[in-house]
């Protein structure tokens, strides 16, 4: 088997035997793993049948096999389909090999594990988790068949995981409600995290064609392929793919519109609470980290620092996880500069945008300041601002807000994100079409897990996904009320996948992001409006200043 660098080449690489089985009990209060006891090389590997079992069920023939999924009512539901190789072994720390092929016919009625979380919050408790996991789930419309008189093309919508490239899993996003309601094929993807897709060392560097540090987005680039190469079979039309992501997942749509060897594998992006124009780690700086945590997980010969990492326990691994530069590397033949370079001179993959966050998304990710006083709040605006801190206190007074601690995650908030997120569209929209939303439900659910007792949750970071998916990380479902923004959104998301526009007959018209910059406000109950009083609402021009 060749290791394949998607679009830079293969390098030569053997076919790996499995390993034995191997169990992961996630510990939600550390960083470390206790066991593992799931197969290497084949746990969500269904065995082939070659007879006629689940009669009715569709069948697909890949590049690697036929595959028989799920008919259900309104989508069919292809589950667990390898687009790379299991990467262990001597394929951990390595470019995704093409996946083994198979007789007769696989079944696809089961997802596979999550990939190793290298934090311990991106999923359930039970939530099976393995090295082998590069996997993807394709949903598409019931009746979509070969045999139809027409043969369908449909949009395809690729979806990449948040989860600050860290944890969370594809396997979360259920897209059969998205593929039934818009007509498109959703397909949601696996990909390494962690020290497993982000390391970068220089004798791992050596050995990876593009450089190191990037597996997980080398995987991103490998189920593009696949989609490429087997989405017409299941209805879907390859020359129009939409790549969708939220946080980090939004991040490596960015890095994919900056990624020379991803240029024609999509079409249109979909950017959901990440700032495209944000600082990358460079690959140097990556190496650099990379040897201090070689050090630290017991791998001090550098002439042995591969074979090394490549033994290495996963939980020593994990347990090491704050030791190195994570995410994407930039200044490798795979990712040679960041998105606002290669916007900058023209080299992007220029494509329609959509992008767009929350209300108040640091109310996700500050929890551990909870339960500040309004003392301890001007506090820390003071030790965090400085000489600008009165003026943010005259902006943000926590009198004005439902708590101190609510107050503080507003001006992380607007800060860091919302005006940023501003910004970056701002600078896009000269160049292709950028449609902005902000996601505003002061009702809506927040992650399972980060409820915190008497503070306000809703429009926090990741609270839009439990409208755009069948979602099974939320607190709570989805009210009627709820429900009906999430049609709404739906409809959007799916009309800008059908033709670059999200406009909807059934919805209020949403204008490109130009002139006055209009935003689509996504409101519950379907009263979504469109507001060109954004930057006012986020204090932008303060912040905006106070980077310049």
């Amino acid at each position: 088997m060749n290791r394949r660098v998607p679009g830079l080449g293969s390098v030569p690489g053997s076919t790996p035997r499995p390993e034995p089985g191997r169990r992961l009990a996630l510990l939600v209060a550390a960083l470390v793993v206790a066991t593992f006891a799931l197969s290497a090389s084949g746990v969500a590997a269904q065995p082939a049948d070659a007879g006629g079992r689940a009669r009715g069920a569709p069948v697909v023939r890949t590049d690697s096999g036929l595959v028989r999924g799920v008919a259900a009512p309104r989508a069919d539901r292809f589950l667990g389909l390898p687009y790379a190789a299991p990467p262990v072994r001597e394929l951990r720390f390595a470019p995704p090999a093409a996946p083994a092929s198979w007789q007769g016919i696989r079944t696809a009625d089961r997802q596979s594990p999550a990939c190793l979380q290298f934090e311990p919050t991106g999923v359930r408790e039970e939530q099976v988790l393995s090295e082998d996991c590069l996997y993807l789930d394709v949903y598409r419309p019931a009746g979509v068949s070969k045999k139809a008189k027409v043969k369908a093309k449909l949009p395809v919508m690729v979806w990449f995981h948040g989860g600050g490239s860290t944890q969370g899993t594809g396997v979360i996003y259920g897209g059969s409600t998205m593929a039934a309601k818009t007509g498109v094929i959703v397909v949601s993807v696996n990909y390494r995290l962690g020290a497993l897709g982000f390391l970068a060392h220089p004798a791992l560097s050596a050995v990876t064609p593009g450089g190191s540090g990037n597996y997980g987005r080398m995987d991103q680039l490998a189920s593009l392929e696949w989609v490429r190469a087997n989405i017409a079979r299941f209805g879907g039309d390859a020359d129009n793919v939409t790549v969708y992501g939220q946080s980090a997942g939004g991040s490596s749509v960015c890095d994919l519109m900056a990624m020379p060897s991803a240029k024609g594998l999509f079409h249109r992006a979909i950017v959901q609470s990440s700032v495209c124009t944000a600082d990358r780690t460079t690959l140097a700086a990556g190496e650099s980290s990379g040897v201090a945590y070689a050090k630290a997980v017991g791998c001090t010969d550098a002439a042995r620092a591969v074979t090394c990492l490549r033994k290495a326990w996963p939980g020593t691994l994990i347990a090491h996880q704050g030791e190195y530069a994570g995410g994407s590397k930039t200044g490798g033949g795979l990712l040679p500069k960041p998105f606002a370079r290669a916007f900058a001179d023209g080299t992007w993959n220029k494509v329609p945008l959509m992008t767009g966050n929350t209300r108040s998304e640091n109310r996700l990710t500050s929890t551990a300041l909870a339960g500040v006083t309004a003392q301890g709040y001007a506090d820390w605006v003071r030790d965090t601002y400085g000489e600008r801190a009165d003026r943010v206190l005259e902006l943000y007074p926590s009198s004005g807000f439902k708590s101190p601690w609510d107050a503080l995650t507003q001006v992380q908030t607007d800060a860091q994100r919302a005006c940023p997120n501003q910004r970056a569209a701002q600078v896009m929209s000269a160049r292709t079409a950028v449609y902005r939303y902000e996601f505003n439900d002061p009702t809506s659910p927040t992650l399972y897990g980060f409820r915190v007792p008497g503070e306000d949750m809703s429009n926090a970071h990741s609270a839009e996904l439990a409208y755009l998916f069948d979602f099974t990380l939320g607190e709570r479902p989805l009210t009627a009320q709820q429900k009906r923004l999430s049609d709404q959104m739906m409809g959007y998301w799916g009309a800008f996948a059908h033709s670059g526009d999200p406009n909807d007959r059934k919805a209020p018209n949403w204008p490109v992001h130009k002139g006055d910059f209009p935003v689509m406000q996504l409101r519950t109950g379907g009263a979504s409006a469109v507001i060109t009083s954004y930057a006012a609402d986020h204090h932008c021009d303060f912040w905006d200043g106070l980077d310049s």
